[in-house]
């Protein structure tokens, strides 16, 4: 029986993290988990799972009453910290389901302890991916959730290293692809929170339209598996039935194909990679009669080749290009900027931000502090 940290309960993957314990209680067992504003939510979990102990939220205040009627649980909130949270609960599996900067130290910590890291946290790669790789040396086991990175991982399983021309990266190209370029000046926070097929939370879903989640997610395959940008492909698929694939040196393509459902990747990565899985083998993406494939245009989607540019340079433009994005993406999403202001924002910060390969875990948390100062200045 594992124990489960689950960092994000009340979100969308934290909720389908729940299923999948469902599906599985004779080998998991839910110890703790941290819910963010959803606090109401506290109540139906711990009658779900008994074997909860300990329970994180942001309310000093709320955690006082919650104390008072759960006695036998310990709460800990803002004034505690994630990271303490994190680092007291006993836990064999951490899923690290939170949105933004605040997943990166609790994922840090968690394979620090030598424990199984299940990471649907972007954004714990783009800013300490470094810092990660570097534990993972010698403790710990990283299992994405992705379900790009999923499916990266099956495919390459299913390989030899020496036949990978490069990776994949399907794309649905988000809420606004049908835009016209001139039209995305225009583009409010309603528009681009209707994903043709995904159901996501704001934040990434705005991350899908300005496609900086793809930027995101091309750091992330750098981080996990080792192939650089020479080695690493973007390809748009409206249905986003491909969820990833592998393109051979004989011209070929391995690809894992299947409906959207983020259950599946959980289950993938809650169960270390031990699920049985098909993946299909094709000559052409033509062969896919009820897909529809186009190119990725880089002048659409300056946000991934912003991302990209980071990458090439240093960890410390990927930190600030991650905080300017978080701060320029909730101002959008408040109506306070527009649509085009996210990219001019956060790429002025990143040009200011100073390059250092490999910043400390202190340096990283300064950088982000920083950066989304001078975003909301901006």
């Amino acid at each position: 029986m594992k124990k489960v940290l689950l960092l994000g309960a009340s979100g969308s993957i934290g909720s389908q993290t729940l299923d999948i314990i469902d599906k599985h209680l004779e080998r998991f067992s839910l110890v703790a988990f941290s819910v963010g504003k959803r606090s109401n939510q506290i109540p139906d979990i711990l009658k779900r799972y008994p074997s909860v102990k300990e329970v994180y939220l942001i309310s000093d205040e709320e955690k006082k009453d919650f104390e008072k009627k759960y006695p036998s649980i310990k709460f800990y909130s803002s004034k505690d910290g994630l990271d303490k949270f994190t680092e007291q609960v006993d836990f064999d599996i951490c899923v690290d389901a939170l949105v933004g900067f605040a997943g990166m130290e609790p994922a840090v910590i968690a394979l620090k302890k030598g424990k199984i890291l299940c990471l649907a946290n972007k954004e714990a790669l783009v800013t300490g991916g470094t810092i990660i790789n570097e534990i993972l040396k010698s403790k710990g086991k990283l299992y994405p959730i992705d379900s790009e990175h999923v499916a990266l991982a099956k495919c390459l399983s299913r390989v030899k290293p020496e036949d990978v021309k490069r990776l994949v990266i399907t794309a649905s190209g988000g809420a606004l692809r049908n835009l016209l370029l001139q039209e995305l000046e225009h583009a409010t926070a309603k528009m681009a929170l209707n994903h043709p097929t995904w159901n996501m939370g704001a934040k990434i879903t705005i991350d899908s339209a300005t496609m900086m989640n793809k930027g995101f997610e091309i750091i992330e395959a750098y981080y996990l598996f080792g192939y650089g940008l020479d080695k690493i492909k973007v390809l748009m698929h409206d249905e986003s039935l491909v969820h990833s694939a592998v393109e051979l040196k004989d011209g070929t393509f391995v690809l894992d194909y299947g409906k959207p459902d983020m259950h599946v990747p959980i289950e993938y990565a809650l169960m270390e990679g031990n699920v049985d899985f098909d993946l299909m083998h094709i000559k052409s993406f033509d062969e896919l009669k009820d897909c529809h494939f186009h190119e990725y245009d880089p002048r659409r989607y300056p946000m991934t080749e912003l991302a990209k540019k980071c990458l090439n340079d240093s960890a410390s433009k990927m930190v600030a290009l991650n905080a300017a994005n978080e701060v320029a993406v909730n101002r959008f999403l408040k109506d306070e900027i527009s649509y085009l202001d996210i990219h001019r924002i956060v790429s002025k910060v990143v040009d200011a931000t100073l390059s250092d390969k490999s910043p400390s875990l202190l340096k990283i948390k300064e950088i982000d502090k920083s950066s989304r100062l001078e975003a909301a200045r901006l």
